[in-house]
């Protein structure tokens, strides 16, 4: 996704290496080397990866990081924070689960044009979006048994992700205001959906009523909510999970928000773009046996997430839709806004009139 203006990437690399030299006090002939981005998932941050290297001490230091920086512009969500993403990731290194070295946030927006974030680059690779990993990318090209080790693993940290204790790490700050963590998830994607102010979507909000009027009522527990777990965040070597990204979304909810949204996504990138999942991949009911073995928690309500999860992409869709029309990467009279992968998914799940029809 194009950012609001292309960066002078020449001039961002000497913007980095002023800024690192200016962090690195003790550091002598501080040097950034050529900029790159990942280029095939993600939408709503700009990534930026390069080789830094300096004198300390009479040795010369190299290091391979990544800076994640702030979105301006036309964006997805209406609040991006930068550094709560940063103190996350910094309290999960002291965990089991598995994550980048977190080095640097720098709230000064003169260097990079909006805050950003320096992290270490973990090496390994990241299941394809664009195209969808049951359709191309490396996923398609690795061995059935390394598909299922690759699932297994990132199904595995997400579950170290629900076991933190997150009043003793110092979590709490992921809290949001409501009657209950699932009241302050609805609230949120309704405001969202009004922030959006898009083209009329009779099923988001039939599907924003059903929610409300179908919520559990009985008592959850909370956990860390990731809010985008997939395996397109997720950094693999040889089909072991090395490193969890992507924050944008955590908060404080029920586990089942967090294990929707997983089954869901893979359901989106292969029944959503008409495709076969690929062999090696386990099935729906595999994956909820092992997470309630591995918990001790069987999720009773994962019909209703699943349904929150498609919703909830449904609205960064349209969203998403509205960005690519606004930097002319797609026509201003495009249906993508309502018809699209997730909106058919919606719609198929709680039997609402199709997407084109509307």
């Amino acid at each position: 996704m194009p950012a609001p203006k292309e960066r002078d990437l020449e001039q961002t690399r000497k913007d980095l290496e002023r800024w690192l030299a200016g962090r690195l006090s003790e550091a002598t002939d501080v040097r950034v080397g050529e900029l790159s981005g990942p280029g095939t998932t993600g939408f709503s941050s700009d990534t930026i990866l390069f080789d830094a290297s300096w004198e300390e001490a009479g040795t010369r230091v190299e290091r391979p990081l990544v800076a994640r920086i702030e979105p301006r512009g036309f964006n997805v969500f209406p609040v991006y924070d930068i550094g709560k993403q940063f103190r996350i990731q910094r309290i999960l290194a002291d965990t089991p689960v598995p994550s980048a070295p977190m080095y640097w946030l720098e709230h000064d927006e003169s260097f990079l044009g909006a805050p950003f974030y320096v992290m270490g680059r973990v090496d390994g690779r990241i299941p394809t979006d664009n195209p969808p990993y049951h359709v191309g990318g490396w996923v398609t090209e690795i061995a059935p048994d390394e598909r299922e080790a690759l699932w297994w693993s990132g199904l595995d940290a997400l579950i170290e992700i629900h076991r933190l204790d997150w009043r003793r790490l110092g979590l709490d700050f992921l809290d949001r205001p409501g009657a209950t963590p699932l009241d302050a998830h609805l609230e949120e994607y309704e405001s969202m959906w009004a922030w959006v102010d898009g083209r009329p979507n009779p099923n988001i909000e039939a599907a924003l009523r059903w929610l409300r009027e179908n919520r559990p009522r009985d008592e959850e527990p909370t956990v860390v909510s990731w809010g985008d777990a997939r395996i397109g965040n997720m950094i693999f070597d040889r089909g072991r999970c090395v490193a969890v990204l992507d924050w944008e979304m955590a908060a404080l909810g029920s586990p089942e928000l967090d294990l929707a949204w997983w089954l869901f996504l893979d359901r989106h990138h292969s029944e959503g773009v008409d495709a076969p999942r690929l062999p090696g991949f386990p099935s729906r009911e595999a994956t909820i046996e092992r997470y309630a073995e591995r918990t001790g928690h069987r999720p009773r309500h994962l019909d209703y997430y699943e349904v929150f999860a498609a919703l909830r992409f449904t609205v960064i869709m349209a969203r998403l839709a509205r960005q690519m029309v606004y930097y002319e990467v797609l026509p201003s009279d495009s249906g993508f806004e309502v018809d699209n992968a997730c909106s058919r998914l919606l719609a198929r799940l709680l039997d609402l009139p199709a997407p084109g029809s509307l």
